[in-house]
């Protein structure tokens, strides 16, 4: 620990640097090849409450997760044969490689598949939707692509990492879950990927709470002797800091789907390394409320023929009573670390 603490605060400071020098030029080149928010509401007839509440930001560049996915996997990519050159201990649980690809396919790919998603959202056609226009991949395609790439991860976490347990503290009770941690695995995945992408929908939100998030995953991290799980935190911590100065209100890039959808993923997979899944529901409770409460909100449609809520997700709701919109962006950080502190006491007991 004495040894790795000096690396993964320097590895820290080295992300934010680079991510801080390119992230203005990044904004600009976005400018250039108008990859911005369009405006969504549709240009006759009654415009949807969302609309009213968000297409007052179109312009804003979108893209800020392709930045950080690239600055952080060639970072990692550079830092850590070097790191191990250097005498750095080296030390997993896990085979390095299966562990390193695991990481890396979830965070890649989904982003992938968020950046084909937010390339027809920018310049791709619309079509017409049930509240307005409709922009971007189908729900319904979308959904099964993500299915696919978080079983693949599944697949690969039970039968080349060996994981197949839920761990449950407090009460002290370990599940073996045998090939039923597959569609479970899968489904937390798809399911976290979900919340971090509806979650996305304020300036500086979904990233601050993801900021909260994996400060206390470093924690469990280097506590669990995880080394390349450490050193990959700790490169996302850096640049994700640096992505957030121009994130937050009134922001001058958002994240898109490419960084949601491989922010959730991954976010899901590192809670699943570490063994920590019940800890991570409530490190990242505030997504976890955030999906409950679209979920609620649909059920209200189909059941009792009307909304639970104002607007889902809950922060929409937060948006249209009047709550500004940095107020309800800070008091979310503060809950988030309030649920982080008790869910890595919950990691430690």
């Amino acid at each position: 620990m004495q040894q790795f603490l000096p690396l993964a605060l320097g590895l820290i400071m080295f992300s934010f640097l680079i991510t801080g020098i390119l992230v203005v030029p990044f904004i600009d080149l976005l400018y250039k090849i108008k990859f911005t928010r369009r405006v969504e509401a549709p240009k006759t007839g009654k415009v949807p409450l969302f609309d009213k509440l968000h297409d007052k930001k179109a312009g804003t560049p979108v893209g800020g997760g392709v930045l950080i996915i690239a600055v952080v996997s060639l970072l990692f990519a550079f830092v850590f044969p070097i790191s191990r050159h250097l005498g750095v201990f080296i030390q997993t649980a896990y085979s390095l490689r299966v562990e390193l690809f695991v990481i890396f396919f979830t965070f890649i790919s989904f982003g992938l598949l968020g950046l084909l998603d937010d390339y027809k959202k920018m310049l791709g056609k619309p079509t017409r939707g049930v509240l307005g226009l409709a922009f971007g991949l189908s729900r319904s395609t979308k959904f099964v692509l993500q299915w696919i790439l978080a079983l693949t991860v599944s697949l690969i976490i039970y039968f080349a990492l060996g994981i197949q347990i839920l761990h449950i503290p407090i009460l002290g009770i370990t599940l073996h879950l045998g090939l039923w941690y597959i569609p479970f695995s899968a489904f937390v995945i798809v399911a976290f990927t979900n919340a971090f992408n509806i979650t996305d929908g304020l300036d500086g939100l979904a990233s601050g709470l993801l900021m909260i998030c994996l400060m206390v995953f470093g924690v469990i991290a280097a506590n669990n002797i995880d080394t390349p799980l450490s050193l990959f935190i700790a490169l996302w911590i850096g640049s994700l800091i640096a992505f957030l100065y121009f994130n937050t209100y009134p922001a001058r890039i958002w994240l898109g789907d490419t960084g949601a959808l491989s922010f959730g993923a991954t976010l899901a997979v590192i809670g699943l390394l570490t063994g920590n899944l019940i800890a991570l529901l409530i490190i990242g409770g505030i997504f976890v409320i955030e999906i409950a409460s679209s979920v609620i909100q649909i059920l209200g449609w189909k059941i009792l023929k009307r909304p639970i809520f104002k607007l889902a997700p809950l922060h929409h709701t937060f948006l249209a009573i009047g709550w500004e919109e940095p107020k309800i962006v800070m008091r979310a950080w503060l809950a988030g670390i309030i649920l982080a502190i008790f869910g890595l006491w919950l990691a430690t007991i």
